[in-house]
């Protein structure tokens, strides 16, 4: 019988005014065991994860339990004594990556910073450690990737560098905050591998927190529903997936399959008006080419959906169209009217009418500014409205992306993943414009709540004739939202079209690859695909 790495029993967790989020959670968990959390946005699946650190957000305590790690109480020790401990023997892989690194210093200095202070390696071995993680993590060029900043990696990029980070010292536990979120589905493939084989390889223990059923059932070996801070069941994986005892959990389950298998309303090309048109455009960073030459269309009250793998230049595409990449040649046309790269020589109506959802809600968010005036400030900003005018309009847009009122005196740190992202939601809605350009703005949401937000864009785009540009990794959520696709790779567009159209055969190689590297709902899938995987790289290359 395996050891016991981590054991949590009767775990409470509340808020500094005694609002309870976790409600007496146990948990064990064996050495070289992946146990799996599932549950919605405000579950308490990542309070939890951090409790095994000993640690709770800022505005909570742990209130009552034991965290024994190896048989030690993190709750016991000093905070001198914990530090030693985070780290070396329980790492944290987090939901926002770019929160996460020191915007300051290089990915390779963060990466060797953990084995260099606990002492387990010298400046050259933790380098030589760093790059072969790097490579491990399928991250480009490894050898130099390091010598970056964190704002020139891409999101999936950054989020590996973390995973490498988090590897560093090969830790006993390993508590993982959804970390596959940020990355397109060939890359979540590489990252899932190379946990797998970590935990194999190393015997180490792992909390893995997710929304996404098909992605914990590749690498957990127990999973734990939770709901409003309350265990639902645990059981094995293959067991949740196939024989769920709770309603909840069986909600769950056919929100995933459902999902797979919805598709939205077709274009109807004869009733077409490009709103926005992009006509040879190319862009990068410091002298790159990131955006080789792309040409679309985005219908007019439709949605287009940009797809690709990390890095492919998806992204960047949305930054240059709403003017912050100024360095960019080609035309962007709105509403008939070419625009200028530069953000600042755009108009205040331009500026309103074309608005964006940002990937990453915590680099999004200002920390020390409350809901009211986050959403708040567009709607004084575009509409001149007073003080009580702007609260009652923030008050509706709360209401409108399914967030509590009473959140809109609250922080940002105050508030779960996906919450975080409904409020960037708000935000974009709060200018009424007619093109939201959305840059994985359901990634941090459960399914059940990804779906509400879904609905409500659909919704929104119905009765105000909303276009969106949808820029995402999620094949199921093009498939339910988009009219058309288009599908980057390397910069360039390889396909583009109606949705049924792109996803239908024949197809491009590399859209092949991405529709193969989709998670199913069973245990097993990623052995099985990784071989197809490797025969779609060599094609496409």
């Amino acid at each position: 019988m395996k050891a016991t790495t981590l054991d949590i029993r009767g775990l409470c967790v509340d808020t500094l005014d005694g609002s309870p989020l976790v409600k007496s959670v146990s948990l064990q968990l064996a050495a070289g065991e992946v146990l799996g959390l599932i549950g919605e946005s405000g579950a308490g699946k990542s309070t939890i994860g951090l409790a095994a650190l000993g640690y709770a957000r800022q505005g909570c305590r742990i209130s009552a339990g034991e965290v024994l790690l190896n048989g030690t109480d993190m709750m016991k020790l000093a905070s001198a004594e914990k530090r030693l401990w985070r780290g070396r023997r329980v790492a944290y892989v987090a939901q926002s990556a770019a929160a996460a690194f020191n915007p300051a210093l290089t990915i390779e200095r963060q990466v060797c910073e953990g084995p260099i202070r606990h002492g387990l390696m010298n400046k050259q071995q933790s380098r030589e450690w760093a790059i072969t993680l790097f490579r491990a993590l399928d991250l480009p060029d490894p050898e130099n990737i390091g010598q970056r900043y964190p704002h020139q990696l891409s999101g999936g990029q950054l989020q590996r560098a973390m995973a490498a980070m988090a590897m560093s010292c090969q830790p006993d536990l390993l508590v993982m905050d959804e970390p596959t979120t940020a990355l397109d589905v060939t890359t979540q493939i590489e990252v899932l591998v190379m946990l797998r084989k970590l935990v194999r390889e190393f015997n180490t223990a792992a909390l893995y927190i997710t929304h996404d059923l098909a992605v914990v059932a590749q690498l957990a070996d127990r999973i734990m529903v939770l709901r409003h801070g309350e265990e639902v069941e645990t059981n094995t994986t293959e067991a949740i997936l196939t024989r769920p005892r709770q309603e909840y959990t069986q909600r769950l389950v056919a929100e995933r399959i459902h999902g797979m298998t919805e598709e939205a309303t077709q274009v109807n090309r004869q009733t077409e008006t490009p709103l926005l048109t992009i006509q040879q455009l190319s862009t990068g960073y410091n002298g790159k080419k990131v955006v080789d030459e792309v040409n679309l269309s985005l219908p007019r009250g439709k949605t287009l959906a940009i797809i690709g793998e990390s890095g492919s230049g998806k992204s960047t595409l949305a930054r240059a169209l709403v003017g912050l990449l100024p360095d960019t040649v080609g035309q962007v046309s709105f509403d008939g009217v070419t625009l200028s790269h530069k953000y600042a020589q755009r108009n205040k109506e331009t500026l309103r009418r074309m608005q964006m959802i940002y990937q990453l809600p915590d680099v999004a968010l200002n920390p020390r500014q409350t809901l009211l005036e986050i959403i708040g400030r567009p709607v004084a900003f575009y509409f001149g409205l007073n003080k009580r005018q702007v609260r009652a309009r923030v008050e509706e847009l709360l209401r409108l992306t399914e967030l509590p009122v009473k959140l809109i005196d609250r922080y940002p740190g105050e508030l779960s993943g996906g919450q975080k992202q409904r409020v960037c939601i708000a935000r974009a809605l709060a200018a009424n414009p007619e093109l939201i350009i959305c840059d994985e703005a359901t990634s941090a949401l459960d399914p059940l709540v990804a779906e509400e937000v879904l609905n409500l864009l659909r919704k929104l785009q119905s009765q105000l004739g909303l276009s969106y540009l949808f820029i995402t990794h999620d094949l199921s959520t093009v498939k339910r939202l988009a009219h058309q696709v288009a599908v980057m790779y390397r910069g360039k567009i390889v396909a583009s079209g109606d949705t049924h159209e792109v996803f239908s055969p024949p197809m491009h190689e590399y859209t092949e690859k991405l529709l193969t590297s989709v998670p199913e709902l069973r245990t097993g899938w990623l052995d099985e695909v990784l071989s197809l995987r490797q025969t779609a790289t060599k094609n496409v290359a």
